[in-house]
C-alpha cells in the first residue's frame, strides 16, 4: 500500500482529500503544523507528500526547501497544493524542488491522478 503525507492544516481540505485518498488505497497520514513538519515527514516515511503552502508556524515553501536538503526527500515525490496560484507563487515552488503544483479549489479526479501519477 502506497502512504502518503498530507501536511494541510483546513480540516474540510484535510477530510476531503483522505477520503478521495483512502478510497483508492493510500494510507493517509495527516499533519497540520508547519513548525514541525519536517519531522512528521522523516518519522512516516511517506512515498508522497501533500503540501499545502500557507500554514501556521513555516510556509510550505521554507518545508519544502528543508525537505529537499535531506537524503532522504531529495526525489521524493512532492505536490504542492495551495489558494494562491500566481505565477510568482509557481516559480518560488519550481526553485525549491516541488514535483507538481496546484491550485485549490481542485478536482477530486485531478488531485486523485496527480498522487497515482507522483506514486508510480
Amino acid at each position: 500500500m502506497k502512504s502518503v503525507l498530507l501536511i494541510e492544516d483546513e480540516p474540510n481540505i484535510i477530510e476531503a482529500i483522505r477520503f478521495i485518498l483512502e478510497q483508492d488505497g493510500w494510507t493517509v497520514d495527516t499533519h497540520s503544523d508547519g513548525a514541525d513538519a519536517v519531522e512528521r515527514a522523516a518519522a512516516v516515511g511517506p512515498d508522497v507528500i501533500i503540501l499545502d503552502l500557507m500554514l501556521p508556524n513555516k510556509s510550505g515553501f521554507d518545508i519544502l526547501r528543508d525537505l529537499r536538503t535531506l537524503p532522504a526527500f531529495v526525489d521524493l515525490p512532492i505536490l504542492m497544493l495551495t489558494a494562491k496560484g500566481q505565477a510568482k507563487d509557481r516559480e518560488t515552488a519550481e526553485a525549491h524542488g516541488v514535483t507538481k503544483f496546484m491550485t485549490k479549489p481542485f478536482a477530486n479526479q485531478d488531485l486523485l491522478a496527480a498522487v497515482r501519477a507522483l506514486g508510480d
